[in-house]
Formats: structure tokens, C-alpha cells, sequence
């Protein structure tokens, strides 16, 4: 689990394409303090297993999955990337629920400075769109946001300078892709609401109809 606070910018190194997969060599200079194989490391919000480690770089597969449900397809040699270890057991939860679970990708459709704060507007598709609430919780490229704005096909948020400072959120340009993750919670609920409801009204079931009566 990680919580969308990135450690570092790491740099890719190599992308080694197979048929319908690839391996990743990624540069890093913070984080491989404690790397070792078998570790999950967020790039650019997808989780991605270390399978190999030197002093300074690690290694990671990319399957055929990860690529097509992710922005990691148009990376190539040279291109920067936001890393952030799994969170530890005595570590601190300064964003928020993210899995590493790439939900769709999204484009940045406008890029407009407000003040010291920069606002990214990000079209989506219905099926990312659905889970994103204004003032609630989205990871883009891994980084945890909080959402400002919501239109009927796309969403906006507003980035502070230490954000952009620290991430390649500020290398990204209109039309550009990025990864998105929405709020874990909101789709434990949908799902639970939905089975309940397909399920024989019993007492002190979850339906919509008990939502409504007590307000929600």
C-alpha cells in the first residue's frame, strides 16, 4: 500500500520490450537506501515489483496487463518518474489509500496558473469519472491530489509549488497522459451496495432505499 507521497523523481534508464510486456530499469538515488528484490515500488502510481538492484537503478517487469491499462506504454529512455516505497507499518499516512491498481488513464486537457497554485484540468472516461468527488481524494501519476473541481466529462485540481517541485507533474504538458487511481473506498462501497441490492431484501441490509431514508 502506499499513500501517494512521492519520495523522489527517478529517471528511466532502459526499457526492455518483450511481445507484450516489458522490463523497466529505473535510476533512483533516495529510495535504494532499503531496495531489495521482491519489493513494490509505485512508478508513476503503478505498482511494480523490484526484481533486480544495484546501487543506484532497480529493475521491474511491466506485463501486458500494466501496459495496456496504464501511461507506462509511452514512456521511453530518458523520461522521469514519481517513486514512492510501500508504505512501512510505522510510517505515516500523509495522503491517502492508494494500491498501486491503475484504474484508467486520463489527458490533461488545460494547464492554467492560479497565483502560486497550478491548476490541471484531466478528461476522463465515465468509468473514472464515476468515483471522482469534489474535495475527495484521486492519485494521478501515484500522486495523491485533492480534487477541486468536477465537470461532466473531466475533473480539475489545483497543485501547490511543493508539489510540482518535487514531481514530474510539473514536465507534463496539455495533451499529455497520465495514470489515474481513484479513491479505493468509493468502489468497496459501489460494490457492496450493488450485491446487497441484488441479493433478497433481508433486515439490516445496505440497499439504496436504507441510504436514502436515513439521509444519505
Amino acid at each position: 500500500m502506499f499513500t501517494g507521497i512521492i519520495e523522489e523523481k527517478g529517471k528511466i534508464k532502459n526499457i526492455r520490450s518483450g511481445a507484450d510486456s516489458a522490463v523497466f530499469t529505473i535510476s533512483a538515488d533516495k529510495i535504494m537506501d532499503d531496495v531489495k528484490i521482491g519489493d513494490s515500488i509505485a512508478v508513476n502510481g503503478v505498482c511494480l515489483t523490484v526484481i533486480s538492484v544495484s546501487d543506484k537503478s532497480f529493475m521491474a517487469d511491466v506485463m501486458h496487463e500494466t501496459l495496456d491499462r496504464s501511461a507506462l506504454f509511452s514512456f521511453s529512455a530518458g523520461s522521469y518518474v514519481n517513486l514512492e516505497r510501500a508504505m512501512p507499518a510505522c510510517g505515516r499516512f500523509g495522503g491517502h489509500i492508494v494500491a498501486g491498481h491503475v484504474d484508467g488513464v486520463g489527458t490533461i486537457t488545460n494547464i492554467k496558473r492560479d497565483d502560486n497554485a497550478v491548476w490541471y484540468t484531466i478528461q476522463a472516461g465515465d468509468n473514472i469519472l464515476r468515483y471522482i468527488v469534489e474535495k475527495g481524494s484521486v492519485a494521478i501519476d501515484g500522486i495523491s491530489l485533492t480534487v477541486a473541481k468536477v465537470g461532466k466529462s473531466d475533473f480539475s485540481v489545483s497543485v501547490i509549488p511543493h508539489t510540482l517541485k518535487e514531481t514530474v507533474l510539473n514536465e507534463k504538458r496539455t495533451g499529455d497522459k497520465v495514470n489515474i487511481e481513484n479513491d479505493v473506498i468509493g468502489k468497496y462501497v459501489e460494490k457492496l451496495i450493488l450485491n446487497n441490492d441484488k441479493d433478497e431484501k433481508k433486515e439490516g441490509s445496505i440497499t439504496m432505499d436504507m441510504l436514502y431514508k436515513y439521509g444519505f
